[in-house]
């Protein structure tokens, strides 16, 4: 994990750096899944330290995060998984950027030196979201992820007074997360399903074909449309319905 402060935003142009209000820094310690949360949630561990200035009475923290996509290599199966995001691997140079994933606003208690919040970030098994797309395309490996932070510090200036500041906007740091994790907490909850959303006439007319078909479950209805589509489309179209199947000479399927 890094610590970047791209822009000395409240330095004057003088070059020493103003003492009398805190500078904070931020980095991200660990994440790991929140026990007994009612959603799958993952919990972020930020931790902050102080330079310059009084004590910190407390900070109103706004962090975004968000995947930095360009920072990650993709095999070949990510490739097909991440067209509907990106388009063609070809296209990436242009078409592949971050994605954001969720903003928090935490109050961090008063503290002198250092110290520690957690961001609770719950997990969304939306297949819309860009964000489970792009985890559903990623099974191994590390998400590169960056953490923006901004907000206000309340803080004790030399005389004892109360005085407030800004972190700039330029406060930043970035975390590399386990993807099976995400996908450990996600099936933890709902066992390898997934969540589609369907407009209500589209739900009433698959309703309808399971009644008729006499099916037992939504998951055998789609797969029953899914057979028959195939069978008459042929096996070419069978092949390019799976992101994961292999053609005749072993190689992986690419788009």
């Amino acid at each position: 994990m890094t610590v970047h402060d791209r822009q000395p935003a409240d330095r004057p142009s003088g070059g020493a750096a103003v003492r009398d209000s805190p500078d904070l820094g931020f980095a991200v310690a660990l994440a790991e899944p929140v026990a007994f949360a009612a959603v799958p949630t993952l919990r972020f561990r930020v931790a902050i330290t102080r330079d310059g200035g009084g004590p910190v009475r407390s900070v109103n923290l706004t962090t975004a995060i968000r995947i930095a996509a360009p920072r990650r290599r993709y095999g070949t199966v990510s490739h097909s998984a991440m067209a509907e995001l990106f388009g063609a691997p070809e296209q990436w140079a242009t078409t592949l950027r971050p994605l954001a994933w969720t903003q928090t606003t935490t109050v961090v208690p008063p503290f002198d030196d250092s110290t520690s919040v957690d961001l609770a970030v719950p997990c969304s098994t939306d297949a819309e979201l860009a964000i489970t797309k792009y985890f559903h395309a990623v099974r191994d490996g590390d998400v590169p992820l960056d953490f923006l932070f901004s907000g206000t510090i309340f803080h004790t200036a030399p005389g004892g007074a109360l005085r407030t500041a800004q972190i700039s906007w330029a406060k930043d740091t970035t975390y590399q997360l386990s993807a099976q994790l995400w996908h450990g907490l996600i099936d933890r909850y709902y066992g390898g399903s997934t969540w589609l959303r369907l407009s209500k006439d589209a739900h009433d007319r698959l309703s309808a074909y399971r009644a008729r078909q006499v099916l037992n479950g939504w998951d055998e209805t789609v797969h029953s449309l899914l057979d028959r589509a195939g069978r008459a489309l042929g096996p070419a179209a069978a092949r390019t319905a799976d992101p994961t199947a292999h053609d005749t000479a072993g190689a992986p399927w690419t788009p």
